[in-house]
C-alpha cells in the first residue's frame, strides 16, 4: 500500500473568536498546494481513499487533492488526523482499510511529522514537513506496528518549478 501524507496548505491567521477548526486555505495557499498535486499527478498518484481531518483548511487539501488526483469516491473525515491526535490511531484507521492499494491522509502538524517517523518504525526521527507538502510511504505489513519505507516527499518549494 502506498500512504500519501499531504499537509494542509497555507492557511489564515487565526481571528480572535474563531475556532481554529475554521481557519481556510488562504489564495496563496491553494495555488501552492495545486503546484504540488499536479506535479504528484502526473508521478502517477491515485489515491483509492482519501481521509481528511474535519477542520476546515485541512477539509479544503482534501477537496483539491480529489478534483486534481481524480478521486471520484467520498472524502471520509476522521477525528484522527486532528492536530493532537496520535500516530497510532491513525495507524489503526489505515489498518481497517488495508485492503486499499493508495490512501492520502490529509491533516496538519504536530501529527504529520510524528506519523512520518512512526510509520518508518522509527518515532523519534525529526521530520520537517512544510505546509502543503506531500509524502509518499510504502507499506507492506500491517502488525501491530509499521515498518514503511519512504519512497518520496515532495514540497511546495520543489513543485514551484514544475
Amino acid at each position: 500500500m502506498e500512504i500519501y501524507i499531504l499537509r494542509h496548505g497555507v492557511a489564515e491567521d487565526g481571528q480572535a473568536g474563531q475556532p481554529d477548526s475554521e481557519r481556510a486555505l488562504t489564495p496563496d495557499g491553494r495555488k501552492k498546494l495545486r503546484n504540488v498535486l499536479r506535479t504528484a499527478a502526473s508521478a502517477g498518484v491515485a489515491p483509492s481513499l482519501i481521509f481528511t481531518s474535519p477542520y476546515k483548511r485541512a477539509l479544503q487539501t482534501a477537496q483539491l487533492a480529489a478534483e486534481i488526483l481524480e478521486y471520484k469516491g467520498e472524502l471520509l473525515r476522521t477525528k484522527a488526523l486532528e492536530p493532537a491526535s496520535s500516530p497510532k490511531a491513525v495507524w489503526d484507521e489505515i489498518r481497517v482499510h488495508k485492503d486499499q492499494a493508495e490512501i492520502l491522509l490529509a491533516g496538519h502538524e504536530p501529527l504529520f511529522g510524528r506519523l512520518t517517523a512512526y510509520l518508518l518504525g522509527s518515532p523519534s526521527l525529526q521530520v520537517d514537513f512544510k505546509k502543503g507538502a506531500i509524502a509518499c510511504i510504502e507499506i507492506e505489513r500491517f502488525g501491530a506496528e509499521p515498518h514503511g519505507v519512504l519512497r518520496w516527499m515532495l514540497t511546495s518549494k520543489l513543485a514551484a518549478g514544475s
